[in-house]
């Protein structure tokens, strides 16, 4: 990702930082290309293990055009779908962890790869995020799929 969508990427993301600057330097010296970003203010995130994550991320960008950021981290044991802010206080779902108020997350910079997180989504920095129900109807499809398949083997 390059041009105005990284800029504008890059600045939504940093805009949740206490010191936006100062993680936009992070970002540019830090050779890991990561910083630390509080979740809960702009974005939740509900963090997947893989294993339900992909099939999940195939089922949903069949529903929508495009969903909210997605990250997956390295081993791609476990990938964070980004919703709306909130979203993680009224999650009821099992097995499915939750960033939100009060907690951080990794973040790599949009367009940059990184040793231990990447995007499979990047934002595109308009604030796009993942439906939460969406996501749970994706969830859904994806396990029932799974299901279905391990009764045929």
């Amino acid at each position: 990702m390059t041009g105005p969508g990284a800029k504008s990427a890059v600045e939504w993301l940093a805009s949740v930082a206490p010191d936006p600057d100062a993680c936009r330097w992070e970002w540019e010296r830090n050779p890991q290309g990561i910083a630390l970003l509080p979740a809960g203010r702009r974005w939740d995130v509900l963090i997947l293990p893989g294993e339900l994550g992909y099939p999940t991320l195939d089922v949903l960008t069949r529903l929508i055009d495009r969903p909210g950021p997605v990250l997956a981290d390295f081993g791609e044991a476990r990938m964070g779908f980004f919703v709306p802010p909130g979203t993680v206080t009224r999650w009821l779902g099992s097995g499915v962890r939750g960033a939100g108020q009060g907690t951080w997350i990794v973040v790599p910079y949009p367009g940059r790869a990184s040793g231990g997180v990447r995007w499979l989504i990047p934002p595109d920095g308009s604030g796009t995020l993942t439906d939460p129900s969406l996501l749970e109807l994706a969830m859904h499809e994806a396990a029932g799929s799974a299901a279905r398949g391990g009764d045929e083997g």
